[in-house]
């Protein structure tokens, strides 16, 4: 079964584009899940909500084709967040992804 060690050596291989470090050295990762299948889950970030989205899609491809090859993995699925265009990379990048729905705002929280 992978491990979440596994999965972060892989992930100190991609490197931002524009900054020449490594995503972990950046702490940029936010969340790794493994399920019992073989399922992975990674969350991640980028040094900027308008980070050019060329830059972010290949963050994303490079950390789902490092994580995949790994032994016992069957699926992964790579989500960006907090950028200006996360949905449309994150179906970019994994393909069938469906962006969770977008929850109408409460009363309390308009107020704010």
């Amino acid at each position: 079964m992978v491990t979440v060690e596994a999965i972060e050596k892989e992930l100190e291989k991609v490197v931002d584009p524009e900054i020449g470090l490594p995503i972990t050295e950046m702490h940029l990762v936010d969340e790794i899940s493994i399920q019992d299948n073989g399922e992975i889950f990674i969350k991640y970030h980028l040094t900027a909500p308008f980070c050019p989205p060329i830059f972010a899609e290949d963050i994303g491809m490079n950390i789902r084709t490092l994580t995949s090859q790994l032994e016992g993995v069957k699926k992964v699925t790579v989500v960006l967040h907090g950028h200006a265009l996360a949905n449309e990379i994150n179906q970019r990048v994994n393909p069938g992804y469906t962006p969770p729905p977008v929850q109408p705002a409460t009363a309390a929280q308009a107020k704010s």
